[in-house]
């Protein structure tokens, strides 16, 4: 990676600038964009022809009124379906690798035709077995939506590795280039590769310039870059930055431009062009009453099923405590809930008895009694049952008790003690609007190695921008950082 900066009189300047064109190549999002349509293509087929085959048989009879078999019928479906996520968008650059949006336009895209396929049978009188058709929509549904979602796991994985990714120079006073690198490098996998900068500082003048622009059209070419990111508007306006984009090579270069605003989720952002001014609306985060029931439900349900299906696990887990020493099998401590409501959280023990007594002595030793993450490195209090269970968070099961009582969720940010609150500011105490949660967008994003300042903003943009298919995914993560919790968990 090329981070050196240029001179705008540079001895190069000259040859690289009159050095060829390189010639235009198919991008990794033709490529990408290829193998989804192969995927989508297996998908949908094996969704139609194999409801076919398991609700009508191997050799289905014929549709009432038109002189057509199911397999034709079946051919067709599977073709519109497939012209359906074309249609919709759902393989374009600006959404493909991005998670929730791809998969809404997939979703509506396949509920969509189907009820179109739907009112055209009964307006023409067709009469097409419920089974069939009823069975292959959710079928195929879920199916892309699982193979769009392992599509994204393998790019995410590619991208980690610097493939399939935007090529990007940064444009920008040195501040703004930085920050904006800074917050590229917590997102590995959101497709960005920072190949180059193009400082714009105060000694240079005000303003994008001619030489400014022929610099940046030789340091795309030689860093064979496809996108440029202005990072602010310190030194540019809205006239420099179209004059940026018009030196880009349509189709094959693009421009970003970062708006000042950082943590805040894609669905409260809306761009609405008003007398050629694009305004970015920002919502202010509300929890409406149908939100808070659909999250206290899903707790409900998820957090029962769980005490269920896991009751074994947790009578074996209690045995081992029992038999790890003296004390108590679960632990209960005083936390800081919603609303600054304190209430007794469960663990499952996984220290030795009174290890209580001992926390203010050990972090004074280590020095680390006035930071705010009362952590002990090597704690010695942990039993080896205990060690056991804090690596894969089994110690953690007993909220589920919590959550069913209304006191936790599944998800949301980690209870803490009063000490640690009393390091909240007015921002952190942001923390407290919503219930705490057994897992959180910080723990599955580096656990015991995040430091306070990212943890509490890795909670606050749970807080602001909070959505129940955001819980579902945090979820999923848990359960991965659980079974694989590598070198953070503790």
């Amino acid at each position: 990676m090329d981070l050196a900066t240029s001179s705008l009189s540079s001895p190069a300047l000259a040859k690289t600038f009159t050095r060829a064109r390189p010639i235009r190549r198919r991008t990794w999002q033709a490529h990408y964009a290829a193998l989804l349509t192969v995927v989508d293509a297996v998908v949908v087929v094996a969704a139609v022809f194999g409801t076919q085959v398991l609700w009508l048989g191997p050799l289905p009879t014929g549709v009432s009124a038109v002189p057509i078999d199911y397999t034709t019928v079946s051919a067709l479906l599977s073709l519109a379906w497939l012209l359906a996520l074309t249609l919709w968008g759902t393989r374009l650059p600006r959404v493909i690798g991005h998670g929730v949006a791809e998969h809404r336009l997939v979703l509506a895209a396949s509920v969509q035709l189907f009820g179109l396929v739907a009112m055209a049978a009964y307006l023409s009188g067709i009469d097409l077995s419920r089974g069939y058709f009823l069975l292959s929509l959710p079928a195929g549904t879920v199916t892309l939506l699982a193979a769009r979602t392992a599509c994204r796991s393998w790019l995410v994985a590619r991208r980690r590795k610097g493939a399939m990714s935007a090529r990007v120079v940064l444009v920008g006073s040195a501040d703004e280039n930085a920050r904006v690198a800074g917050e590229i490098a917590r997102q590995p996998g959101v497709g960005l590769t920072i190949v180059g900068l193009h400082p714009l500082d105060a000694d240079q003048g005000q303003g994008w310039t001619d030489g400014h622009a022929r610099l940046l059209r030789s340091r795309l070419g030689e860093l064979d870059a496809d996108s440029v990111l202005v990072t602010g508007g310190t030194h540019l306006d809205a006239h420099d930055i179209r004059r940026i984009g018009w030196g880009l090579e349509p189709g094959r270069e693009h421009l970003i431009v970062a708006v000042n605003l950082t943590d805040v989720a894609g669905p409260r952002i809306h761009t609405r062009p008003v007398a050629g001014l694009p305004l970015v609306h920002v919502e202010t985060p509300q929890y409406s009453t149908r939100q808070k029931v659909l999250k206290r439900a899903f707790d409900i349900v998820g957090s029962g099923l769980l005490l269920i299906a896991l009751s074994p696990v947790l009578l074996v887990l209690a045995a081992l405590v029992r038999l790890s020493g003296p004390g108590p099998i679960l632990y209960r401590q005083e936390r800081v809930g919603q609303g600054g409501i304190r209430f007794g959280m469960f663990k499952f023990r996984s220290m030795v008895d009174g290890a209580d007594a001992r926390l203010s002595e050990l972090l004074a030793q280590q020095g680390r009694d006035g930071t705010p993450l009362f952590k002990v490195a090597n704690d010695p209090r942990i039993t080896p049952i205990g060690r056991i269970l804090r690596t894969y968070s089994l110690d953690e099961l007993p909220q589920l008790f919590n959550v069913l009582l209304g006191q936790m969720s599944l998800v949301g940010p980690r209870p803490q003690r009063d000490a640690e609150v009393a390091f909240y500011d007015d921002d952190a105490r942001r923390r407290l609007i919503v219930r705490p949660g057994m897992s959180g967008l910080w723990q599955v994003s580096g656990r015991s190695t995040l430091s306070w300042e990212d943890a509490i903003r890795l909670d606050l943009f749970y807080v602001e921008n909070w959505s129940l298919v955001g819980d579902i995914v945090i979820l999923f993560r848990t359960v991965k950082a659980v079974v694989a919790p590598g070198a953070t968990a503790h």
